[in-house]
């Protein structure tokens, strides 16, 4: 079977993991390339891809699919021109800038008959998955409480590269700030963890205090479930003293898992029960392994083909999009915002 053949809109950071993913897979590969810089298009040559100066060219090189990979304000212009195009389309999380963009880009591929999907691979966090199995085995009792954090001293522009713009993280413009990088993982995640139950209230913070005035390097964002559950997500970049990575309270006990500095999804899924009944805290037992980055993209080769749907739908993504947006005006209001009823909450 000829691997189907991705090209890569933008080689930063990100579009060059993927770039080392995509390496691995058995049925879709990496092909070629399109960044503005002489530097990236230089390492992408470096590892035996072809390499262009403009979009329409790589589009048009005999590609089948493309990965978007590019700051989050350029998704929805750049998804929109390669399904034009003809082509089946990967896009980086966040989806878009906002919900009206994102619908817009669902409605596309609709209409194209493309896939479109959307690489949210932190469904598959080990964290996240011992926490979905900890609330499903119901040892939490009725979950009422579920916080959400990553914390940290340091700008969540990391290690950008630095050829072109390498601060855009920090800036409004580009769809920076925490609620769209680390925020639209945790954001997607507690309000799947929660269904059936669906979101009717979000009330948000988000700030700029060390590393930026542009955007948010705080964002505390509280959302109200129609269950009584009120979940809580926290960006902050700007803490010495970083909270716990989980922590959930029940009508049976609470439980709570510590962070990592270094990121260690181990470390996060060590998911301490304490019961109400007074009994001896313990861990909490560990789900089997969730889809790799590797198996996402299998998956995704997979839909192309006409064998089954990809890991992540885009229409899966609009509830995540619809609660980033409702962050957004709540902050800027200083108002709680009630949800539409229009967003198919579940799938």
């Amino acid at each position: 079977m000829e691997k189907l053949k991705v090209g890569i809109v933008g080689f930063g950071r990100i579009g060059n993991e993927h770039a080392g993913w995509l390496a691995q897979c058995r049925s879709i590969s990496p092909s070629a390339v399109f960044d503005p810089t002489a530097e990236r298009r230089s390492k992408a040559e470096s590892l035996g891809l072809r390499t262009f100066g403009s979009l329409d060219a790589l589009l048009s090189s005999g590609i089948e699919a493309v990965l978007i990979s590019t700051p989050t304000a350029m998704h929805c212009e750049q998804a929109l021109a390669a399904l034009a195009a003809g082509k089946h389309v990967m896009i980086e999380k966040p989806m878009a800038l906002d919900l009206p963009q994102s619908r817009q880009l669902v409605e596309a591929a609709n209409n194209a008959g493309k896939v479109l999907s959307v690489f949210h691979n932190r469904r598959w966090d080990l964290d996240y998955l011992t926490v979905r199995s900890a609330v499903a085995s119901g040892q939490l009792g009725q979950v009422f409480n579920v916080e959400s954090r990553l914390g940290q001293w340091g700008s969540c522009v990391g290690p950008a590269a630095r050829e072109w713009r390498p601060g855009w993280r920090n800036e409004a413009a580009f769809g920076g700030g925490g609620l769209y990088d680390w925020g639209s993982h945790f954001v997607d995640q507690i309000w799947r963890l929660l269904l059936p139950a669906k979101p009717v209230r979000v009330f948000a913070q988000l700030r700029g205090n060390v590393w930026t005035r542009d955007c948010d390097d705080l964002a505390r964002v509280s959302i109200d479930f129609d269950n009584r559950c009120v979940g809580l997500v926290e960006i902050n970049t700007t803490t010495t003293l970083p909270l716990p990575r989980w922590h959930l309270d029940g009508t049976l006990g609470s439980a709570e898992s510590p962070f990592s500095l270094q990121f260690d999804l181990d470390q996060w899924a060590k998911l301490k029960l304490a019961p109400a009944s007074g009994d001896q805290p313990h861990l909490m037992p560990r789900p089997a392994a969730g889809l790799t980055e590797i198996q996402i993209w299998e998956r995704f080769a997979a839909a192309v083909r006409g064998d089954g749907e990809p890991a992540v739908s885009a229409a899966s993504v609009l509830p995540t999009m619809a609660l980033l947006d409702a962050a957004r005006q709540s902050a800027a209001s200083g108002m709680a915002v009630v949800m539409a009823d229009e967003i198919a909450w579940i799938e």
